[in-house]
């Protein structure tokens, strides 16, 4: 991140002696290129906690962080898997008799999973912005209580209709969930640290769904216990274990860093510093303004990247909801982990080489071309070997993607409640995108579904095209900034540090992620 250039900062008062806190701002701008550098740093002499003489070294930076890890990412990674179970789990109760016994006609199936989708789109940017003002150690473990007792009401309907109202219910209350997840992390770790986290916690939900065919494998033997069948008891039993790791995340999960009181005087005031001027040389805007809103969702780089993760959704749920296997339930249960367990290494591995490389893009174009691959495959007359390997490209693929697209627009957005906002309208053009692949699959194509891989494999190839142009745009508009900040022709700007914050990721200094 470089520093804001005098042309760039000057105002109509500059030449009169800097503040306590303008010095303060600098010293923590000094901190953060230092830190990037990997050398020792100190915290500003402004900090309102801790020793302000305190020197940071590498070690101690990187003990600070595994801290926080070992205290937020366990827990979140718990209540996201439980929320991927949760929302797939329809199809392994498909397999195990749900669509016999409702007595599903036609596309009943896929208008339940579409309905899931529609009040998770609606919900998910109010969750976000609920999220901050409503203290995250209350309202995500609530969530997860909340959608633990549908899913496992679920288990007990008689009707589709009875189906159709319990997963509008469902999408409601995990909406706030993955958005939120998101946000949350963007408060804590710096940009080019948040994808590893990220790929963490979403790589405990590929562990998901490499187990949960295991589980619901496991679960069909009890069909017929207490007059329910298979599918029944998937619903109750994973319910059941999703309200426990609520109830849990109820006693361990923490707020912001401000009241982690986990962390000593000295971490805190390192960790709030830190994170408050990574996005911004002076600092993000924090309160709350409609215009925030406004921004969020007119930003041209939101609707870009929400279509991108749009894209990525389309292509897995197609994978998750119709897994192109055509054997039995129980040989199609037990095919579906060695895919997911691949993808739970490449998910951890890319968002590591990402966070290294600081670039977002590779690799969102890298699970995409996978996808393109594996739905070339499966639309071929190949053997039913070679599908199967293709199934494990698109599972590795879209998978592994997901945690760079959600990190890029994080990276990319300044301002915690345009980021909110921007992050909720992402997440709901994911959902868009599982409304979209829940309805390209239609019963009667079954088991190869030859139409939906076709449709599949142009908005993989649509993909393609869209992320280098999105690249293309950032790189321009970072070297006009560059221009700018030099003052080189008409370029020169003046700006105040208030305007500077105002713009957020629109200042002459913002670098946009690549």
């Amino acid at each position: 991140m470089t520093a804001v250039p005098a042309t760039a900062r000057a105002t109509p008062d500059s030449s009169s002696s800097a503040s306590a806190k303008e010095t303060a701002i600098l010293q923590v701008i000094e901190h953060v290129q230092v830190q990037n550098q990997g050398t020792t740093s100190a915290l500003p002499e402004s900090s309102s906690e801790g020793d302000p003489a305190h020197v940071w070294s590498t070690q101690e930076e990187n003990r600070v962080w595994h801290t926080i890890d070992k205290r937020i990412v366990p827990i979140i990674t718990a209540m996201y898997l439980m929320s991927f179970v949760d929302k797939g789990n329809i199809a392994n109760a498909k397999l195990q008799g749900l669509v016999t016994q409702l007595e599903l006609m036609g596309n009943e199936y896929n208008i339940a999973l579409t309905m899931y989708f529609v009040s998770y789109c609606l919900c998910t940017i109010p969750a976000n912005l609920v999220l901050k003002k409503v203290r995250p150690s209350r309202w995500l473990p609530g969530l997860a209580i909340t959608w633990g007792t549908i899913t496992t009401l679920m288990g007990l309907v008689k009707t589709y209709p009875q189906l159709v109202g319990a997963r509008i219910a469902l999408g409601a209350a995990e909406a706030g969930l993955s958005s939120g997840i998101f946000y949350y992390m963007t408060m804590w770790y710096p940009r080019y640290m948040v994808q590893y986290r990220i790929g963490l916690c979403y790589g405990g939900a590929t562990i998901a769904g490499a187990f949960s065919g295991l589980v619901a494998y496991g679960i069909a033997f009890m069909s017929g216990t207490a007059g329910l069948l298979g599918w029944s008891w998937i619903f109750i039993l994973e319910g059941i274990v999703t309200v426990l790791v609520g109830l849990i995340a109820l006693c361990v999960f923490v707020d912001l860093p401000d009241s982690a009181h986990f962390l000593s005087p000295d971490e805190r005031a390192y960790v709030i510093y830190r994170k408050k001027y990574d996005n911004s040389s002076i600092g993000e805007e924090e309160h709350f303004e409609v215009r925030h809103i406004l921004e969020g969702v007119l930003d041209w780089q939101v609707w870009a990247l929400a279509v991108v993760s749009c894209v990525n959704s389309i292509l897995s749920y197609g994978i998750i909801l119709f897994l192109p296997f055509g054997y039995n339930p129980t040989i199609s249960q037990l095919l579906s982990v060695p895919p997911y367990a691949a993808a739970t290494i490449a998910v951890i591995t890319w968002a590591i080489w990402s966070d290294r490389v600081q670039m977002r893009s590779p690799f969102v174009f890298a699970g995409y071309a996978l996808m393109l691959v594996s739905f070339a495959i499966n639309i071929s007359q190949a053997s039913a070997g070679v599908k199967y390997f293709g199934t494990y490209l698109a599972i590795v693929g879209g998978y592994a993607a997901f945690p760079a697209i959600v990190s890029w627009l994080g990276n990319n957005v300044v301002g915690h409640y345009k980021r909110g906002v921007a992050l909720g309208v992402q997440l709901l053009f994911g959902s868009l995108g599982g409304v979209i692949a829940s309805n390209i699959y239609h019963v009667q194509d079954a088991p190869l579904y030859i139409h939906g891989h076709t449709i599949e494999l142009g908005i993989a190839c649509g993909g393609l095209v869209l992320v280098p142009l999105i690249v293309l745009a950032y790189s321009r508009i970072n070297m006009r900034r560059g221009v700018m900040e030099r003052g080189e022709g008409k370029e020169r700007i003046l700006l105040s540090e208030a305007e500077i914050r105002r713009l957020g990721d629109r200042a002459p200094d913002f670098r946009y992620t690549l």
